[in-house]
């Protein structure tokens, strides 16, 4: 008999060997992996009982705790797909992800209760609202989540008839198009993605991960699955913050952890890290902007603590490439591991030219990397053609330019689709370049991504101001503060004469980049 795969049986395998095993360290609460189960448990019958069923989504806007562990599970295993929100989001985005998905369930943590009010008019389909925090007292129209979860049955929950193509999550984008769009994750992706997690990211049992990486960005990018799976142990860390890092590592003996390069540098940049006593070697995994080699060097040699970088996407679920050291990249080879590497296990990857033809393997040709593989996503919840756009013959088109060499690593030079890539977030200049247009000083703008030490690259806004009109840099960046998330705002505004332009119009952002990339980068037009 064939038996799906689903995400589900990694917490119920650690739930039935290891049921006294540390799973979950947050704050003052620990949680074994019998006690995870169980309080999963009771918030599928939760769910259950406020009329969720197979197919519902269910929204969940938290920054990481032991509540978004639960949830990825507690939705799962009733057959519900889980939607994760950014929760750096303005509530204006929040407003259409949760319309546009359909979300009949909100789980939202306490900070950020009222966000959620101020939009609730909105969303009509919304019946069961449920805030995540650890006592019972909720504000009115809000259910606290142990209130909601109290006197639910700890036994396993109704069965569905899961298939392993069904959806186990909608991660909405944000940075491709002014709108978000969902990526639909299905239980055999997401499966397939976690034991590509466990191998190349060489996860054990014995492991303690910290959770620098939002647990929202793609499911955890696995971790949420495969620490699971392993009976390792989740150590919560709510915000970034030097000093309460290296306190969680030193306490909790913590092996292992994912992140932005803008955490990197944090950890670099914390000036008491000799008070602190780190007993174990952590392995740091990082993607989004590739980090200056010499971040990793410091990693190694300063710290002597262990550096992997991956790449991938939402849409890949996410993990497709990885810099391992091995016999194709030695470890004091910092430039090489600081590329988005080789595939990992089942994943087809080449570079392409406009024709869809792979491009020369000589590491200066540049092409769009093209990726095709069991962890690509099914499509764009409710957006037919932009789905159809995203493929061609059978080849995910990521929007991501690179040049690869003979031994099929690949290095990411620019972003098709002027996507900036800060901190580990995506931000689409189009959507930075609209809320500018809504100045009335500013004639033309253009954003572009300039290197950035702490953020790996960062937005910079190029103004044309119209004649007679006189706006302070300061001014402007307030302006975007005012009007989108802050992440996504400029960092910096730089005021000229006129745009470069072609011939019939369009602007050449490729010119405005090499002032500040030069060499490091190889652009195109």
């Amino acid at each position: 008999m064939e038996v799906p795969l689903t995400v589900n049986e990694f917490l119920y395998r650690s739930a039935v060997l290891y049921p006294e095993k540390l799973a979950i360290v947050d704050g003052e609460r620990s949680i074994s992996y019998g006690e995870f189960q169980a309080r999963v448990n009771r918030l599928s019958h939760a769910l259950l009982a406020s009329g969720v069923r197979k197919g519902d989504r269910v929204c969940i806007l938290s920054p990481n705790s032991h509540f978004f562990l639960e949830s990825f599970y507690g939705v799962s295993q009733i057959g519900a797909i889980l939607v994760p929100l950014n929760y750096r989001l303005v509530a204006a985005d929040h407003e259409y992800i949760i319309g546009h998905a359909g979300v009949v369930a909100l789980l939202v943590d306490h900070e950020y209760v009222d966000m959620i009010d101020e939009i609730r008019p909105s969303l009509p389909k919304v019946e069961t609202w449920i805030v995540a925090q650890e006592d019972k007292q909720a504000k009115p129209g809000w259910t606290a989540w142990e209130s909601w979860i109290d006197g639910c049955s700890d036994s396993s929950p109704p069965v569905p008839d899961l298939n392993e193509s069904d959806l186990v999550s909608i991660n909405y984008t944000s940075g491709t198009t002014a709108r978000p769009k969902g990526v639909m994750l299905t239980h055999r992706t997401a499966c397939l993605n976690a034991y590509n997690f466990m191998v190349h990211l060489q996860v054990s049992h014995e492991d303690v991960e910290l959770w620098t990486l939002p647990m929202f960005h793609c499911n955890g990018w696995g971790g949420v699955y495969a620490l699971t799976g392993l009976g390792a142990t989740h150590v919560i860390l709510r915000a970034v913050n030097g000093e309460q890092i290296f306190e969680l590592i030193a306490a909790h003996k913590v092996t292992f952890a994912c992140m932005a390069p803008t955490v990197l540098n944090t950890i670099l940049e914390y000036p008491d890290r000799a008070n602190h006593k780190i007993e174990t070697r952590p392995r740091f995994v990082v993607a989004g902007a590739p980090p200056p080699a010499a971040f990793i060097k410091r990693l190694e040699t300063e710290l002597g603590w262990d550096f992997i970088q991956i790449y991938g996407l939402t849409e890949t679920a996410p993990v497709l490439t990885v810099t391992s050291i091995d016999s194709l990249t030695a470890k004091s080879d910092y430039e090489r591991r600081s590329r988005a590497g080789i595939p990992v296990l089942g994943v087809g990857l080449k570079v392409c030219d406009d024709s869809g033809q792979a491009v020369p393997q000589d590491d200066q040709a540049i092409g769009e990397v093209c990726a095709r593989a069991n962890i690509i996503f099914e499509g764009y919840w409710e957006q037919p053609e932009a789905t159809a756009a995203a493929f061609r013959d059978g080849w995910f088109r990521t929007g991501d330019l690179a040049t690869w060499d003979r031994s099929g690593s690949i290095n990411i030079v620019d972003r098709k689709k002027d996507v900036i890539i800060s901190g580990g977030e995506n931000i689409s200049s189009p959507e930075v370049e609209a809320v500018l247009y809504q100045h009335p000083a500013v004639l033309e703008c253009a954003v572009i991504g300039v290197p950035d030490e702490k953020w790996g690259e960062a937005p910079k806004a190029l103004l044309v101001l119209r004649a007679g009109s006189t706006v302070s840099a300061e001014e402007m960046i307030a302006h975007c503060r005012e009007n989108m998330a802050h992440f996504k705002c400029p960092k910096s505004i730089e005021f000229l004469d006129h745009l470069p332009r072609t011939a019939t119009g369009k602007l050449q952002k490729y010119r405005l980049r090499e002032k500040y990339w030069g060499d490091r980068v190889k652009r195109v037009n």
